[in-house]
């Protein structure tokens, strides 16, 4: 039983098919929304950037949403192996009342955030070879300085009905802000490529907290981060909204026979959906739609439902976690680690298809 799935855009397969799957063609590495979903990867981001990336040390764009920023930023330290296991640790052990509060649940994020990069600025923000970038969305509109948790509540009532009719429509009440190494042109992103007005503000010491914080804050549940420095004003929530999957444009980045502009993405599932609230809308999926061909240069390696059957409650941890075990933290952290310690498996089969590719375990995209 194969523990791991590999999808590739048609670029990526012929690719991988004559020079297999190597570090040093690996440009872009996405990390999607997905709250503790994340935590799955725990092992094989480890080999990834504490091994097999390292080996092949080039300039690298390391962009995420939500729990994928949190991951990205574990990369960028100077001890990636030990960062995935201190954000691992720290994430499990979030503990909560029964019905916790906005400030709460602020309250608990900001000093998980505190203790993961506290100090270690200087290296997420000045590594030698990766160039972070984090994803968040600024509210317009009815969402621009929500006074209240009603306003903000009526403001995604309007954003979702929007999305509904089309995704387009979104960018009424909401725009997308990079906030990113000032040493990353990346080209590729930066030419519109959609419907939303995208900023993009540079990371320094004194916004990388606030935007990790940003690129997480799950509407209603917690409170909008307020102008996040160097950036437009305005109060800011979770990248995912807008890029849930990260359904960006790979396929402009430069390339040619074998110059290395591969996507390595490990995520979740093989599916692409672009927002947070395309979810339950199948068509939208990035492969299905007219944009399919921004994953050309795109590898997808995720866990097979089969691996998925092997964990505690017969699936990857998420959110609804916290009300499915309550108060009984410890049950919890229990079986979020046990699914952590199953990710070995995850990473064991890349590291096997990187050394050696076996071209009849990938799928088109």
């Amino acid at each position: 039983m194969n523990a791991l799935s590999f999808h590739a855009g048609p670029r990526a397969l012929a690719h991988i098919r004559k020079h297999g799957l190597q570090a040093r063609d690996i440009a872009v590495v996405p990390a999607a929304a997905g709250g503790p979903k994340g935590l799955i990867f725990q092992a094989l981001d480890q080999w990834v950037f504490g091994s097999w990336l390292a080996s092949a040390p080039r300039e690298r764009t390391l962009i995420g949403s939500s729990i994928g920023a949190w991951r990205m930023a574990a990369a960028c330290q100077a001890d990636p192996v030990s960062a995935f296991q201190r954000l691992g640790d720290l994430y499990c052990d979030q503990r909560y009342t029964a019905k916790p509060s906005q400030q709460e649940i602020d309250g608990v994020c900001q000093n998980l955030l505190r203790e993961f990069v506290g100090g270690r600025e200087d290296e997420i923000l000045n590594h030698p070879h990766y160039r972070l970038n984090l994803l968040t969305v600024r509210g317009l509109r009815g969402l621009a300085s929500p006074a209240h948790p009603r306003a903000e509540m009526r403001g995604f009532a309007t954003a979702s009905l929007l999305n509904l009719a089309s995704r387009n429509r979104l960018a009424h009440m909401l725009e997308r802000v990079v906030v990113g190494d000032r040493r990353d042109t990346s080209p590729w992103l930066r030419e519109k490529f959609d419907s939303f007005t995208t900023h993009f503000s540079h990371l320094d010491s004194g916004n990388l907290a606030s935007a990790l914080l940003a690129s997480g804050t799950l509407p209603l549940i917690m409170r909008p981060v307020r102008d996040i420095a160097g950036a437009p004003g305005g109060a800011y929530w979770d990248g995912g909204i807008i890029d849930y999957h990260l359904a960006l444009p790979y396929s402009r980045l430069p390339h040619g026979d074998g110059d290395g502009s591969l996507v390595l993405y490990p995520h979740f599932t093989e599916h692409i959906v672009p927002g947070w609230l395309d979810k339950g809308l199948p068509w939208r999926r990035t492969a299905r739609g007219p944009n399919r061909g921004w994953l050309d240069n795109v590898v997808i390696v995720a866990p097979t439902p089969a691996f998925l059957r092997t964990l505690p409650l017969g699936k990857l941890p998420d959110r609804k976690d916290f009300k499915h075990y309550g108060l009984n933290h410890d049950e919890r952290i229990r079986n979020w680690k046990i699914a952590m310690s199953q990710g070995q498996r995850l990473r064991d089969e890349l590291a096997a298809f990187s050394a050696r590719p076996d071209t009849d375990l990938l799928r088109p995209i």
